[in-house]
């Protein structure tokens, strides 16, 4: 698919309070399944430290910028994030964006404003990377 074609996702979900590993595996995941569809915007792209005063502020002005560069977000929603919870707010409420979000959760454990604010949570990465791929990619051009 052409490149200029291809929407944007950002990749929302725990990273501070998360073992590095786990937060790198899924996304390595999303950008295998969804790539060659979409164009992937990975916060753990840039190499900040958590918790260092200098970097906060640019930490959190650089993944605005991505959620504002995304046309969808895809989130997971596997423990409750701060960081994650404002992106999908903020992607939702002020922009519009549409957010699916992947999660273990029953919907009856799952945060009210996460249902709220995600248009769609599914039970698994591999469910929603097939959602994005059934819905906001053009056949034509596959």
């Amino acid at each position: 698919m052409l490149t200029s074609m291809r929407k944007k996702i950002y990749l929302s979900g725990p990273i501070m309070d998360e073992c590095p590993r786990a937060a790198a595996t899924w996304r390595e995941r999303a950008i295998e399944a969804l790539g060659r569809d979409f164009l992937l915007l990975d916060p753990m792209r840039r190499d900040f430290k958590d918790r260092e005063v200098d970097s906060a502020n640019e930490i959190v002005e650089f993944d605005l910028q991505d959620v504002r560069d995304a046309d969808i977000l895809l989130v997971n929603y596997n423990k409750p994030s701060i960081g994650t919870s404002m992106e999908v707010f903020y992607a939702a409420h002020d922009l519009g964006k549409f957010i699916v979000a992947f999660s273990p959760f029953p919907f009856q454990e799952c945060s009210p404003w996460m249902v709220r604010y995600c248009t769609k949570i599914l039970p698994t990465l591999e469910s929603a990377a097939a959602y994005l791929k059934e819905h906001f990619v053009r056949r034509d051009l596959r």
